[in-house]
């Protein structure tokens, strides 16, 4: 019997802390409401309360001067239109969700053109997602290679897809500077695609901080040292290589790699 009564005690309980959650955002709302409508009635007038030459348009059969039958119609009209907007809001982050979606499935069957297409519709809805920016880095950087000079063809494709991919990768790190995959990509894209090695280097060597073990990067970052002719940073990387890669393949390369190097610092 007295565990039915603290049952229903504690119920009870939680029903009027409910009830009071609700009476409470149901008061902000209503009071929002309220100073969103002060606020457009007093928008055509200075602080005297003399018209500004901006109309201030009221409901349809409302006074201008009744201020409280006004404001009270004007929260009524808000009230009205908020589900609607709440509607509104909710298509559009599902719409955003879905261009991102169809992106990355174009990119996966290699259908970079129509990715890049689906990206940008997807970055007008959500342009702080830098996901979306690296993605678009991989894309147009595929596309730029892609490019030919056919005949009759646009000459600048090419150079404006690399440009694009730098962007979208320089974009995402501003938007999340922990975000590693566009700085290997913005690496791969200087050393192998635009001869910047210099601008490659201090991109991979914050990856690397990180992801210590990755044998790819190292291996971009060693190309990076070799085109600037710092040979022993070059070195030193092969040899961290070897040490750490459990790929047979991929230690092969990298002695294969140092060998070169010694033979052309020996002279």
């Amino acid at each position: 019997m007295n565990i039915k009564k603290g049952v229903v005690i504690a119920l009870g309980i939680v029903f009027l802390a409910a009830l009071a959650f609700y009476g409470v955002t149901s008061f902000q709302k209503d009071r929002s409401r309220e100073e969103l409508a002060k606020r457009i009635l007093s928008s055509g007038r200075d602080s005297s309360g003399n018209p500004t030459g901006a109309p201030v348009t009221v409901p349809a059969g409302t006074s201008a001067g009744n201020s409280g039958t006004a404001i009270a119609d004007l929260k009524a009209s808000i009230a009205k239109y908020e589900k609607k907007i709440d509607q509104h809001v909710a298509d559009a982050a599902k719409t955003g969700s879905y261009w991102k979606i169809l992106a990355i499935r174009l990119q996966d069957r290699g259908l970079h053109g129509e990715a890049l297409n689906a990206l940008q519709r997807a970055i007008s809805y959500t342009p702080l997602d830098p996901t979306l920016h690296y993605y678009t880095g991989v894309s147009a950087g595929i596309m730029a290679k892609s490019a030919h000079d056919f005949p009759g063809s646009d000459s600048g494709e090419r150079q404006r897809y690399f440009a694009l991919a730098e962007d979208a990768y320089l974009r995402a790190i501003e938007l999340d500077g922990s975000y590693l995959l566009p700085k290997y990509g913005l690496g791969v894209l200087y050393v192998f695609e635009l001869n910047r090695p210099q601008d490659a280097v201090p991109q991979l060597q914050r990856y690397l901080e990180i992801s210590r073990g990755d044998v790819d990067a190292m291996f971009v970052l060693a190309r990076a040292y070799y085109m600037l002719k710092n040979y022993q940073n070059a070195l030193d990387l092969y040899d961290r290589i070897i040490a750490v890669t459990r790929d047979d393949q991929k230690r092969s390369d990298a002695q294969n790699n140092r060998a070169i190097l010694l033979g052309q610092m020996r002279g």
